[in-house]
């Protein structure tokens, strides 16, 4: 399993390209908060996550947010955006730095994290927690139902052998939003370790902590113990062939 860390306050290059203390806004142009650091794969230095501290309107302080959902600001230049809401945020589950510091915290509290980012077989209306379970007619292969959920995303499918007439309520159905992260029809989330079309300042921070990977995990107690165990083999080995 991959080992991910904090740079906590390594500089790792200009402050002008820093990403760190960039604002992080959400739908609506609503600000969400400050980017605090960066969670990066050890081994590679690839960016994970951001972490964003929201100055006070989240009872857990911070949360996190994956690469792949953060793209640039287009109105607020060197700062970013994720397509997230405040209340969406606030379903996520608590992020602690300290569950970092364990594979086995960290695997769960990370599975508990994306299991918020998929959509469910139960949908939830926006400002409602009444639960809203699929109906005959809004089962997965249901013609009127898929129809209706192209056509209000502006996708048209070719037409099957016997369409249907679509009506207002079947388009208001498919195009009412939901607390959803993930758009209904998506069955997971894959986060890459390249998140592309960030931006030139998220491009050059990323370029220079891989640069400066080695530095930034000098002080890993997991990597350092991986270091250690990695060159005991090696002596072994070396031994072994001396013999």
């Amino acid at each position: 399993m991959a080992h991910y860390g904090t740079l906590k306050d390594m500089p790792v290059t200009e402050t002008a390209e820093d990403i760190r203390g960039s604002h992080l806004y959400g739908l609506d142009d609503d600000k969400l908060g400050k980017i605090e650091d960066v969670i990066f794969d050890h081994s590679s230095g690839d960016i994970r996550y951001v972490v964003v501290d929201t100055g006070g309107w989240l009872s857990s302080k911070k949360f996190i947010v994956p690469a792949e959902g953060i793209h640039g600001s287009a109105k607020h230049e060197n700062d970013f955006q994720a397509d997230l809401t405040k209340k969406q945020i606030e379903s996520f589950p608590p992020y602690h730095e300290a569950d970092l510091e364990s594979e086995n915290h960290w695997q769960v509290y990370e599975s508990r994290y994306r299991a918020k980012w998929v959509t469910s077989p139960v949908m939830h209306r926006a400002e409602t927690d009444r639960n809203l379970t699929p109906t005959a007619e809004q089962e997965s292969g249901n013609l009127p139902s898929e129809l209706a959920a192209a056509a209000a995303h502006g996708e048209f499918p070719a037409p099957a052998s016997r369409p249907r007439t679509l009506t207002q309520a079947d388009l208001d159905a498919a195009s009412a939003p939901t607390d959803r992260v993930v758009p209904a029809g998506s069955n997971s989330v894959v986060i890459s370790s390249n998140a592309v079309g960030i931006g030139d300042r998220w491009d050059t921070f990323q370029s220079r902590l891989r640069e400066r990977r080695k530095e930034a995990v000098a002080t890993c107690r997991t990597c350092a113990g991986e270091s250690a165990v990695k060159r005991g083999s090696e002596s072994v080995e070396n031994l072994r062939k001396a013999v």
